[in-house]
């Protein structure tokens, strides 16, 4: 995430320098930036955890303790990170027939929904773990999570303020509770919860990009073009960071920067809309 820091305050594009903040987040379509890197804990595919391999290895365990609801719960997991949601739904269901209680089942089961589409049997699903243990912030994260993804802010924001009020050290409650405080133009706000889940999540590329949007809108280009250079160190084949980046090089003036940025964002992701609008402004610019 870290390329060479430039002196870009003097040398902004005036068009871009006289938005607002809210407007300059808005314009740029880059208010959250994890439409694709899905900080809100949506599973990420590792096809090594649905192996023959890994699989059996689990279900040796299942063989040997067919009562246990934790090697359902464990082999569920591996089934939905590897990619096989119908498979790990039937685990965390059989979970649940031997444990109703088993809150991070229902929890694992959500997400799995989420995955799937299915928002509102995710929500009930964290409902279900919530009534059973109201403190448990993986439930309260991912309730959040559904919940700002279909424009329910007020809702999410409780969930996130809950669980950082309870002590959680999941960098994604801070994280997602930023993202709502820069949809609000509370950029000073948004900036303190993506530090803080930068030092709880040090490796996680999304704050990062998350704090440089807040940044870009109070003017603050060279920190902005820190992080989503450090963003990009951290992970290369994220299309927002390259955006980011790009978007910086196109408010310091450097067109051809700003384009090959701008082109590679769109090589790793073809639908990525802001890196698309983007490379269409510096052609337009000439």
């Amino acid at each position: 995430m870290a390329d060479m820091m430039l002196n870009t305050r003097s040398l902004r594009s005036p068009k871009l320098a006289n938005l607002s903040a809210l407007a300059l987040v808005a314009a740029l379509g880059l208010a959250g930036c994890t439409t694709n890197n899905t900080t809100d804990a949506v599973i990420r595919i590792d096809k090594a955890q649905g192996s023959q391999e890994n699989i059996a290895s689990l279900t040796s365990v299942i063989n040997a303790n067919p009562r246990d609801p934790e090697g359902y719960n464990v082999r569920g997991s591996a089934y939905g990170r590897g990619g096989d949601f119908r498979a790990a739904l039937n685990d965390f269901n059989t979970a649940l027939q031997l444990n109703p209680k088993f809150y991070q089942a229902y929890a694992n089961r959500a997400l799995v929904y989420r995955n799937m589409g299915q928002q509102q049997q995710a929500v009930q699903d964290y409902n279900a773990a919530l009534q059973l243990n109201p403190n448990y912030d993986v439930a309260l994260i991912g309730r959040g999570n559904v919940y700002r993804a279909s424009g329910q802010d007020d809702a999410a924001f409780s969930d996130f303020n809950k669980a950082i009020q309870n002590g959680t050290t999941d960098g994604r409650a801070y994280h997602n509770r930023g993202l709502i405080f820069q949809k609000r133009n509370d950029q000073a706000r948004a900036i303190d919860d993506f530090s803080k889940a930068i030092s709880l999540s040090p490796n996680s590329p999304e704050p990062y990009n998350g704090r440089g949007v807040s940044y870009i809108a109070t003017n603050d280009d060279d920190n902005a073009f820190a992080d989503f250079n450090h963003a990009i160190e951290l992970n290369g084949n994220i299309a927002e960071s390259w955006a980011n980046q790009a978007l910086v090089y196109e408010r310091k003036g450097d067109k051809q920067k700003a384009a090959r940025s701008y082109r590679h964002a769109i090589g790793l992701d073809p639908k990525y809309q802001p890196a698309k609008d983007g490379l269409a402004r510096v052609n337009a610019a000439g």
